[in-house]
């Protein structure tokens, strides 16, 4: 299950992932804290500052994967360290000088995403370089797993850290997790690295990178199954909290068990996939039809106790399928275009849910937070079972072309 550890430079990678996650995920709980405080609740503010951070990737994160091709990604890595770990710093400094107004949060929450733009594709790309294509499905998924846990860890630490000691000192605390990310990467061995030769400088990379995904049907069948479920069947966050205050009449500490119970799903899940050695079609499109399925039983749970328990396996059924999207992703391009790809995917994974969160919202406040779990399920359940037809017939016309040209020899 932990067979990518056996690789040294991939030990230090994660073990600054664990910090650097946990600290971002800190973060996230005291920037949304801070900005409740300074507009005495705004429910707009928050979600202008989310919308501030998410911005830069729907501009520009398929330009994040053209430089994650040109330049070393060690370096590139070391640079987006220093560029998300500086608007901690400056957050920080003011909060605790007591001079932070909201104004300051938006414009550092939209250089924290200008960040991400660069850091991201060039992150996902990075790990092939640590492992080889081997160890690769492996260390997606205890990538998935070190995330989804510092979502459940970050959280709690933030909450009993700002209740002590307040927002400000949990930014620095953030800061300082991005110098365990650079120490790590300063550790590695360069010649233990699977580093392929930056691509050149030149006009039309981006044009070319997307020419590429748009000849290659096996890769447009994955972004467009990513954004159907990340779109329409990921919105948990809005969903969940209907559900838990208007159907089970909970209130926000019973409504924390749900956000837990689809973590701990997903840390089982990664764990779960970091034992398999290569996803295939069948894992990656049924993974996303069961999930569809789970879903669906979630939004028709009649109580409480059974909807916590059914979002386990939800959540074990979306980490297997996002785990084996990104891994079917990278191991199937070609190393000089894997920046650009993954830029994609991320823009996709990233992008949709921004766009599509407000009609989720809408059918969630209009029909039910039910009925829009159940609408995302579908979804889903439809997009699984069109992607595994699909991908027959694809796999059905070329055994017949196979059959054909050895025919004619």
């Amino acid at each position: 299950m932990f067979r990518s550890l056996r690789n040294r430079n991939y030990r230090y990678f994660l073990s600054g992932q664990v910090i650097s996650n946990t600290g971002t995920w800190m973060q996230r709980i005291a920037q949304d804290w801070l900005v409740l405080q300074l507009t005495h609740g705004s429910g707009t503010a928050l979600g202008i500052t989310t919308a501030l951070q998410f911005l830069p990737m729907l501009l520009f994160g398929l330009w994040g994967g053209v430089v994650a091709d040109r330049i070393p990604r060690r370096k590139l890595i070391a640079a987006t360290q220093v560029g998300l770990a500086l608007p901690a710093l400056v957050l920080g400094l003011l909060d605790v000088g007591g001079i932070a107004q909201v104004w300051h949060v938006y414009v550092l929450a939209f250089g924290l995403g200008v960040a991400t733009v660069f850091d991201n594709p060039a992150r996902q790309a990075f790990v092939s370089e640590l492992v080889g294509k081997d160890d690769l499905p492996n260390a997606v998924a205890l990538n998935s797993a070190t995330f989804n846990g510092a979502r459940v860890v970050g959280p709690a630490v933030a909450g009993v850290l700002i209740a002590m000691i307040g927002t400000g000192p949990v930014f620095l605390i953030n800061f300082a997790s991005f110098g365990a990310v650079l120490y790590g990467l300063w550790r590695m061995r360069e010649s233990e690295l699977h580093t392929h030769p930056p691509v050149p400088r030149q006009k039309g990379q981006l044009r070319e990178g997307l020419r590429y995904v748009r000849n290659r049907p096996d890769l447009v069948m994955i972004l467009v199954t990513i954004a159907l479920v990340a779109g329409f069947a990921m919105n948990f966050q809005i969903t969940t909290a209907l559900v838990a205050t208007k159907d089970f009449g909970m209130g926000a500490s019973q409504f924390g068990l749900a956000s837990t119970a689809m973590a701990v799903g997903s840390v089982t899940g990664a764990l779960l996939a970091a034992r398999r050695v290569r996803p295939n079609d069948r894992l990656l499109y049924g993974s996303v039809l069961l999930f569809g399925v789970a879903a669906v039983l979630v939004g028709i749970m009649p109580t409480w106790p059974l909807f916590l328990a059914m979002l386990v396996p939800t959540g074990v059924l979306l980490m297997t399928f996002t785990t084996a999207a990104n891994a079917t992703m990278q191991l199937g391009v070609a190393a000089d275009m894997r920046g650009r790809v993954m830029g994609l995917y991320m823009l996709v994974f990233m992008g949709v849910n921004p766009i599509t969160a407000p009609f989720v919202g809408w059918m969630a406040g209009e029909f039910g937070g039910r009925v829009s779990i159940v609408f995302g399920g579908t979804v889903a359940v439809l997009t699984g079972f069109a992607a595994i037809l699909l991908r027959r017939g694809a796999a059905e016309d070329a055994e017949i072309e196979k059959e054909t040209v050895g025919a004619n020899a």
